[in-house]
C-alpha cells in the first residue's frame, strides 16, 4: 500500500512493515513475520523495483515479530540488517525476554496469535549477522534514516526519522492498535520490558516534525507528534 510518494506499507494493523522508496533504492523498516516476504515482493513490483533494490533493513528493535524475513534477505540478497547495539544479541537469538502480557481480551488476542501463526511467527529465523548503530546515527541508506533511541520497550528500542518522506517510524515505542485488547489510538504497547522508561523516552520526540507516525502495530497517525503524545499520555493514565 502506498501511503505517500516514496512511502509504502505492507502487512496490516496487526503487524506492519514499512518501505522507503527513493531513486537510490529501498530501505525496509522492520521485517514483520517471515510470511511478509511475499508481500514485500508484490509491493515492490508496481514501482519498478525488486529485492535487488533493497539496500538495507532497519530494525526498530530485536523482537521476533519485527525480524521476520530479515535473515532471508540478508542471506539470499546480501542485504545488511541494522539494529541498535543494545538489541543486537536479542536479534541474533542470544537473549530472550519475558515481559508481562498485561490487559487482554479473548477475541483480539486470538486474532493476533492466529495471524502470527499464519505468517510464520512460530518459526522465527534469528539473524546470524547484524550491523549496529547508536543514538543519533544517520544510516547510509535510501532516505538517510536518523536513529532516535527510545529505550523501554526493549533496551535497544528506537524511532527512525526519515525527513525525506516526513515519516517517523516508532516500532513498539507505542501502538495505535493494541494487539491484545483491540483498542485503537495512541497508547502504551504490550510486551514492554520497562513501561515507565518507555513512556519517559517518548518525550524525545516532542520536537520532531513528521506528517506520518508509523508504529509496528496499528494504523498510521497523521495528526502530528504533539497530538500523538497528548493522546498517548491520556491513554497511559487511563490504563494505569
Amino acid at each position: 500500500m502506498e501511503l505517500a510518494p516514496g512511502l509504502h506499507r505492507i502487512g496490516n494493523d496487526i503487524v506492519a512493515v514499512h518501505l522507503i522508496v527513493t531513486a537510490d533504492g529501498v530501505t525496509v523498516v522492520d521485517a514483520g513475520f517471515s510470511g511478509h516476504y511475499r508481500q514485500l515482493r508484490t509491493e515492490l513490483r508496481p514501482v519498478g523495483r525488486d529485492l535487488g533494490d533493497v539496500r538495507g533493513i532497519v530494525l526498530t528493535h530485536g523482537d521476533s515479530d519485527h525480524l521476520g524475513f530479515a535473515e532471508r534477505l540478508r542471506a539470499e540478497q546480501g542485504v545488511p540488517v541494522y539494529v541498535h547495539d543494545a538489541d543486537a544479541a536479542r536479534a541474533r537469538g542470544e537473549e530472550g525476554t519475558s515481559p508481562a502480557w498485561g490487559h487482554m481480551r479473548l477475541g483480539p488476542t486470538l486474532r493476533f496469535l492466529a495471524y502470527s501463526a499464519g505468517k510464520g511467527g512460530l518459526r522465527t529465523r534469528h539473524l546470524s549477522e547484524v550491523r549496529t548503530f547508536g543514538d543519533g546515527d544517520v544510516l547510509p541508506l535510501p532516505g538517510d534514516p536518523r536513529i532516535i533511541a527510545l529505550p523501554g520497550h526493549s533496551p535497544g528500542s528506537v524511532a527512525v526519522h526519515v525527513p525525506a518522506v516526513r515519516a517517523l517510524f516508532v516500532g513498539d515505542a507505542l501502538t495505535t492498535r493494541h494487539v491484545l485488547t483491540g483498542s485503537t489510538g495512541p497508547q502504551p504497547a504490550p510486551f514492554t520490558d520497562d513501561p515507565a522508561a518507555a513512556a519517559a523516552a517518548l518525550e524525545r520526540l516532542v520536537a520532531i516534525d513528521a506528517g506520518w507516525v508509523l508504529p509496528g502495530h496499528g494504523g498510521p497517525w497523521t495528526g502530528g507528534v504533539p497530538a500523538l503524545l497528548d493522546a498517548y499520555r491520556s491513554a497511559a493514565v487511563g490504563s494505569s
